[in-house]
């Protein structure tokens, strides 16, 4: 069996391409209207979510801060979520009143 031919079977437990599809698109549009928000009671300060980050952003200052990771660089790829140890880290929409350039703390 070729593997289109398995992801195409959904008879056997694997989603076909319609689906991975659907659930690729679902996840990029979450992902683009959301930022990283930390709960920084319980931050350890360990930095594995600044470690792990793919272009390098201090995530872990920002949970210092008690603010949202706001740099324009972020790729939402949810590497520091992932990799957070102590589950400190997750994803928030991005309200609709936010204007570019306007301070999070602000709201």
């Amino acid at each position: 069996m070729t593997a289109t031919a398995r992801l195409t079977r959904s008879d056997a437990g694997t989603l076909n391409h319609m689906d991975l599809f659907k659930t690729d698109r679902a996840k990029h549009a979450t992902l683009a209207r959301a930022w990283v928000v930390p709960e920084p009671s319980r931050c350890v300060q360990c930095g594995v979510c600044s470690f792990h980050c793919p272009v390098r952003i201090d995530v872990r200052r920002h949970v210092w801060l008690a603010e949202p990771v706001t740099d324009s660089k972020c790729l939402t790829c949810a590497e520091c979520v992932r990799r957070c140890p102590r589950g400190l880290l997750r994803f928030q929409r991005i309200p609709a009143a936010m204007a570019p350039g306007t301070d999070p703390r602000d709201i």
